[in-house]
């Protein structure tokens, strides 16, 4: 299921300088991919362009789906021990009404589901398909914790995060969930008060996502994976939508990892409830077909499904 899903924020901003650009995952120059992953003074989109003057599309926000938890903490490595293809991510905030300045201080916070589709806090919902109970999987990660995290943006917009990169579940294509908050402060760990301005999903290109599925541990989890073109939130809006510039580590190894990058062009007047469009995607109710169910507690699902 396709579409253009577009949520309307609160925004006191009247007008927008945009361009249409839009760049695939997997594009790269080299000049382009030194630049998205250097810290300079100058923000940068994700096809390695420096925004200057005119700025690109403001982000689609979407849904943030039923699977969202307060009190992530503030921490570059969210993996807890999970296993997986590392993925490094480098996101980048800008002022989409403001020629794409830097939005110094923005906290960005990311989660999303382990390599067999699992979520911390949510570990006995049933990723859909054939897959293991999230409790073989033998790390020792905190099941109300794991793969959620907050950096809080550096002079240049930039937070970077240490990752695995995602599983998938039914219904949902291979997604990242992202949301930039502005106007609070670190306090015991994790970011409290201020203002969400932007809610969305980060995605990967179909091709990369369907190779990573075929390796350990990805692949003990069987069944139909949803492609972009069929995701019930990704509108096929290139980056403006949340699709990743990615990278490998090694071009002839996958399993080393990926680097990825986008900028979040944002407007930090807007005020986004999280509520979006799209749907989250519930996945199937009951236990996993692959294994017993967690004996951790599973928090009903408290946003949109």
């Amino acid at each position: 299921m396709t579409g253009n899903h577009r949520n309307s924020s609160i925004t006191r901003r009247l007008t927008l300088v945009v361009t249409g650009g839009t760049v695939a995952a997997g594009a790269f120059a080299v000049a382009g991919y030194q630049s998205a992953f250097a810290d300079t003074a100058d923000a940068t989109d994700s096809t390695g362009a420096t925004a200057t003057g005119a700025c690109m599309t403001l982000m689609s926000s979407v849904t943030e789906g039923p699977y969202y938890l307060d009190g992530a903490l503030v921490r570059k490595d969210i993996t807890e021990g999970k296993s997986g293809v590392p993925l490094t991510l480098r996101l980048t905030v800008v002022d989409a009404t403001d020629g794409c300045t830097p939005v110094k201080g923005a906290a960005v916070e990311i989660w999303h589901c382990d390599a067999w589709g699992y979520y911390s806090g949510y570990t006995t919902a049933n990723p859909g398909g054939s897959a293991p109970a999230e409790s073989e999987d033998g790390s020792t990660a905190n099941d109300n914790t794991y793969l959620r995290g907050y950096q809080i943006a550096n002079a240049n917009g930039v937070v970077k995060f240490e990752t695995i990169f995602p599983g998938w579940y039914t219904p949902r294509t291979c997604h990242i969930h992202v949301k930039v908050h502005t106007g609070g402060e670190k306090e015991d760990g994790t970011y409290e008060g201020g203002t969400v301005n932007y809610t969305g999903q980060l995605f990967f290109d179909d091709t990369i996502a369907e190779e990573i599925f075929a390796l350990e541990p990805y692949s003990r989890h069987s069944g139909s994976y949803t492609t972009l073109d069929d995701d019930m939130v990704y509108d096929g809006g290139g980056a403006s939508s949340g699709l990743l510039t990615l990278k490998a580590v090694h071009k002839a190894d996958p399993s080393k990892g990926y680097k990825g990058s986008l900028s979040l062009a944002i407007d930090p007047d807007a005020e986004n409830t999280g509520a979006g469009s799209g749907g989250g995607g519930t996945p199937p109710s009951g236990p996993p077909s692959g294994g017993a169910p967690s004996e951790s507690a599973s928090p009903s699902a408290s946003a949109s499904s």
